[in-house]
């Protein structure tokens, strides 16, 4: 048994070497331009399967990546269901600040309202009133800075001071100009930029304010917002205990939103308020899109896969073709059927290895750099580019898989054929 099982080692490594010799044969004489045309080919498969699902989910990530960065920060407190706000607000944000791994909260005072522009101009007093309801957001300006960059997000504009009085920030898909669509429900005021007067209406109180900046985030929950200084809009709400409605919460680079949710559910914070991570808040139709647009991705990809793979079974069989004769002597003269077909799936895996080596420095080195200091301007997000070193490992090895069997079968194909008829090429 163990002469039988030496045997059959012996006859592999054998056959192994003189494929190895084989296949280096084959690929140091085969034609430069052919061989480059098919490494070219391996690459943009290579980049095939992993960029056009990479950019389809990155452009679902961008978004979740946006409203974490520009809205929810890594943990976000609000109100309970059926609360109007949260209670015991500066025990919660003073609890939070003195956790180690926190670096910075803004809690925010949230009401709704509506904005109207143009009001000084209406001739009839049941003429529609120019106006869009909307959110208003009371915040402590530097502190929302610290969270969420707040004042990086003004495209027209500067941005609020604490001291700022009956002026506001105006988010750009509450206005006109901003928006390139119409739809029904769907209200925008005309006419409105920096330094317009408008009136907004909270509860029954109205108040005229200054537009003092135009906010643009591509996040929904900032650019349907009014933003106003804190402690106007507590004033104008008749908020007078300090409870708040939100709180965002940063963390260090090192911290776990985790870690953090748990930590404010154990001191008991989970009886007034309802503390998520900024996965928890992520909308559920978001994470279908992400999903969706990964299988999409992946089918895309497997076009690509399967037309590699023919591009290599048609190179290596009519490479084999070619040579029935030459293969035909080699049989003859006692060279095995194995060694032969490890030669010409040595020159398949050879254009695999290199196409996708050089797949992967275009991919780390080039793409994933670039679009990450440059993101893709879709219409609702900064698309960026989602390669992770385990899913790419794992669409190399579905790449070289196909390439050996796509390199194997035509090989089989060939050199099982009689060795006499391949000499005389019949």
């Amino acid at each position: 048994m163990t002469n039988g099982k030496t045997g059959l080692f012996h006859h592999f490594t054998t056959s192994a070497r003189v494929g190895f010799f084989l296949g280096f044969r084959q690929v140091k004489r085969s034609n430069m331009w052919t061989t480059t045309l098919i490494i070219s080919v391996m690459t943009l498969t290579f980049l095939n399967l992993v960029v056009v699902s990479g950019i389809l989910v990155g452009l679902i990530e961008g978004a979740v990546e946006a409203v974490r960065g520009r809205y929810t920060s890594d943990v976000i407190v609000s109100n309970l269901a059926e609360k109007t706000y949260i209670e015991r607000s500066p025990t919660i944000i003073e609890s939070t600040k003195a956790l180690p791994w926190v670096e910075a909260v803004t809690a925010r005072y949230v009401e709704g309202g509506t904005i109207e522009a143009n009001y000084k101009t209406k001739i009839r007093q049941t003429d529609l009133s120019d106006e869009a309801s909307t959110v208003m957001a009371g915040i402590d300006p530097v502190r929302e800075d610290q969270v969420t960059g707040l004042s990086n997000l003004l495209i027209e504009g500067t941005y609020l001071e604490p001291g700022d009085y009956d002026k506001v920030l105006v988010g750009a898909l509450l206005l006109k100009q901003y928006l390139d669509f119409e739809a029904p429900g769907f209200s925008t005021l005309d006419n409105v930029h920096v330094g317009t007067k408008v009136r907004v209406n909270i509860g029954g109180n109205f108040r005229e304010v200054t537009v003092k900046g135009i906010t643009k985030s591509k996040v929904d929950e900032i650019d349907r917002r009014v933003f106003f200084v804190d402690t106007q809009l507590r004033s104008l709400i008749g908020r007078n205990d300090f409870n708040v409605d939100e709180i965002a919460i940063k963390l260090k680079p090192d911290g776990d939103p985790v870690v953090v949710k748990e930590a404010l559910l154990a001191n008991g914070f989970g009886a007034f308020a309802k503390v998520q991570t900024y996965e928890d808040g992520q909308p559920k139709f978001l994470k279908d899109i992400k999903a969706t647009f990964a299988l999409l991705g992946n089918v895309i990809s497997s076009i690509g896969l399967a037309v590699a793979s023919i591009t290599i079974f048609i190179v290596i069989f009519v490479n084999a073709i070619t040579r029935r004769k030459f293969i035909g002597i080699l049989k003859g003269i006692g060279i095995h059927n194995h060694a032969l077909e490890i030669a010409y799936v040595l020159q398949a895996l050879f254009y695999a290895v290199i196409g996708t080596a050089i797949g992967l420095i275009i991919l780390f080195g080039i793409l994933k750099p670039y679009i990450a200091a440059h993101p893709i301007n879709f219409p609702f997000s900064d698309g960026i580019l989602v390669a992770t070193a385990s899913g790419t490992a794992i669409r190399v090895i579905v790449l070289f898989v196909a390439t050996l069997i796509a390199g194997y079968i035509p090989a089989r194909i060939v050199v099982k054929q009689n060795t006499l008829d391949a000499i005389l090429g019949r």
